[in-house]
C-alpha cells in the first residue's frame, strides 16, 4: 500500500530480474508517528483519539546485497531490520531537529548505520556460510520538508525538482574513487569494470555519507538499487518522474523499464512526491 503521510505520495517495488534466481535487494517505506501510549487513565476510549498524532516524518530505505548465494539477501534483511531499529531508537530527534540540533541528528543517524554495519559483520562471522556478506544501504529521512540522505556502496538517491535531475549520493564504488582522485574520467567510469564494485558496503568497510536538502512541494525523490540504473537512462528517469502520475504508478512502470532493458540485475525502486504541506486548524 502507498504512504500517503509523511508529507510524501511514496511507493516502492522490487523484481528479481530476468537473470537471477534470488532477490538480494529490500526496500521499507514507513510513516513516523508521533504515539502516546496510555498505561492507566480514567478516560473514556474516544477522549483518546488526539493523542496519536498523524505522521509528520517518513523513512525511506533501499539496500543491495552482495555476498554470493543467500547471504546477500540475508545482509539486505539484517540491514534494514536492524537500521529501522536503531532509527527508531533516535526518534527524539523527531520532536526537536531544528538548526542547533541537526548536528546531533545528523550524528545519530550515522552512528545507526555504523551498529547496523556491525550487526551484518557479526552475523557473516557467526555463521561460515555468509562470510564476507555485505549490502549497500541508501535511507532518507523527512522531516518536516527537510530530508536527510545517508549512503553506503552504490545505491542511488534522485532529486526531480522543477524538470531537473540531480543525483544526491555519490556512487562509493572503485571507478568513481579513481575518478575523484583524477585518475579516470566519468565517461570512463560508467563503462568500467570498476564501476559495480563497492569501496563501502555495510558488513564490508563502511564509510556512511550523509547529504541534507530542503524539499518543496512536487519535488520527487527517487531511490534505487542498480538494476534500475543499469537500464534506464537518466533522460528516461527524468521523463518518468516529471509524470503528474502517481508514486505508485511512476514506480511500476520504471521496474517493468528495467525489465524491457534486460533485467540482468535485481532491480528495486522507492519513488517519493512531496505533498502540500496540510492545512493547521
Amino acid at each position: 500500500m502507498p504512504l500517503r503521510s509523511g508529507g510524501l505520495d511514496a511507493h516502492g517495488a522490487t523484481h528479481v530480474g530476468k537473470v537471477r534466481t534470488i532477490n538480494e535487494d529490500q526496500f521499507l517505506i514507513a510513516s513516523l508517528m508521533k504515539l502516546v501510549e496510555i498505561e492507566q487513565t480514567s478516560l473514556p476510549d474516544t477522549k483518546l483519539g488526539h493523542l496519536t498524532g498523524p505522521g509528520r516524518a517518513a523513512l525511506l530505505i533501499v539496500a543491495d546485497g552482495v555476498g554470493g548465494l543467500q547471504a546477500g539477501e540475508k545482509a539486505s534483511e539484517t540491514a534494514l531490520e536492524n537500521v529501522v531499529r536503531y532509527v527508531t531508537q533516535a526518534m527524539r530527534c523527531y520532536y526537536t531537529v531544528d538548526e542547533a540540533a541537526e548536528e546531533r541528528f545528523i550524528e545519530e543517524l550515522r552512528t545507526a548505520v555504523m551498529r547496523t554495519h556491525e550487526d551484518v559483520q557479526q552475523e557473516g562471522e557467526e555463521h561460515p556460510d555468509r562470510t564476507g556478506m555485505a549490502t549497500t544501504l541508501t535511507l532518507v529521512k523527512v522531516v518536516n520538508r527537510r530530508a536527510y540522505v545517508v549512503q553506503v556502496g552504490d545505491s542511488r538517491c534522485y532529486l526531480f525538482r522543477d524538470g531537473e535531475l540531480s543525483q544526491i549520493t555519490r556512487d562509493q564504488t572503485i571507478a568513481q574513487d579513481l575518478v575523484d582522485q583524477g585518475v579516470m574520467s566519468q565517461v570512463t567510469a560508467e563503462h568500467s569494470p570498476f564501476s559495480h564494485i563497492l569501496s563501502s558496503a555495510i558488513g564490508g568497510t563502511a564509510s556512511p555519507e550523509v547529504y541534507t536538502l530542503d524539499l518543496h512541494t512536487g519535488d520527487m525523490l527517487l531511490l534505487s538499487t542498480d538494476g534500475l540504473t543499469k537500464h534506464v537512462s537518466n533522460v528516461e528517469l527524468r521523463e518518468q518522474l516529471g509524470s503528474p502520475d502517481s508514486a505508485e504508478a511512476i514506480c511500476n512502470r520504471l521496474v517493468q523499464m528495467a525489465l524491457d532493458g534486460g533485467g540482468s540485475d535485481n532491480v528495486t525502486v522507492v519513488v517519493a512526491r512531496v505533498l502540500e504541506p496540510p492545512v493547521e486548524d
